[in-house]
């Protein structure tokens, strides 16, 4: 017996244009960058931008603070 995610056919593909319609981002557009299937997920450009601390390496001695997009459900989409 198999135990995990299933695999889901979305409705959008990858560098689709997508208008969000349910959500904090609601009536933004953007394209698709990465699509998660097996979530059921998608990460849009510029939609639900949070904040993440990145921790201090060489190249950054005093760490930073980054801005980047994290997925959503693929049910708060729609193509445009």
């Amino acid at each position: 017996m198999k135990t995990g995610i299933k695999k889901v056919k979305l409705h959008v593909k990858k560098n689709d244009d997508v208008v969000v319609i349910a959500g904090n981002d609601k009536g933004k557009s953007g394209k698709v960058l990465k699509v998660y299937p097996q979530k059921g997920r998608v990460i849009v450009e510029g939609v639900n931008i949070r904040k993440r601390h990145m921790r201090p390496t060489q190249a950054m001695p005093q760490g930073t603070i980054i801005e980047r997009e994290f997925p959503i459900h693929a049910s708060n989409v729609k193509k445009s």
